[in-house]
């Protein structure tokens, strides 16, 4: 079976906003004025499957996340991945391995982890402009 004949599932943009947003920490009426829209807007916006390039960039701009993230980010596939890699007991060189944390938290751990670093990046790159000026 060639894999180019394999449906490929969509990636939903607006699933994608809200659980990057829930992830930030930000409420709906934030993300709005920060876009220049009301919160029923985003509220609309969290429902559709395809959102617009420009409105994508605003989005990711205001969530300070790369605007990839919103258009690739695939929840099953990350938690199918986690899955199928820590069973509920696992052998580690001869020794049983169990487990006592949610794969899923760390997937959430993780993305905190590569926002923050990026936030720190983008201090460094603004403190840099900076004495230039």
């Amino acid at each position: 079976m060639d894999i180019n004949s394999i449906p490929q599932k969509k990636v939903h943009h607006g699933r994608n906003v809200r659980y990057f947003r829930e992830m930030r920490g930000m409420k709906q009426e934030v993300l709005g004025d920060a876009i220049g829209v009301v919160q029923k807007t985003i509220s609309t916006m969290e429902k559709k499957e395809k959102i617009d390039d420009e409105t994508l960039q605003k989005i990711a701009e205001a969530m300070d996340i790369p605007v990839e993230a919103i258009k690739n980010f695939d929840e099953e596939k990350a938690i199918n991945i986690i899955s199928n890699t820590f069973n509920e007991k696992m052998s580690v060189g001869g020794v049983i391995y169990n487990p006592t944390f949610n794969p899923v938290d760390k997937v959430v751990e993780l993305y905190d982890q590569i926002i923050q670093e990026k936030d720190e990046k983008i201090k460094l790159l603004e403190r840099l402009l900076q004495e230039k000026i």
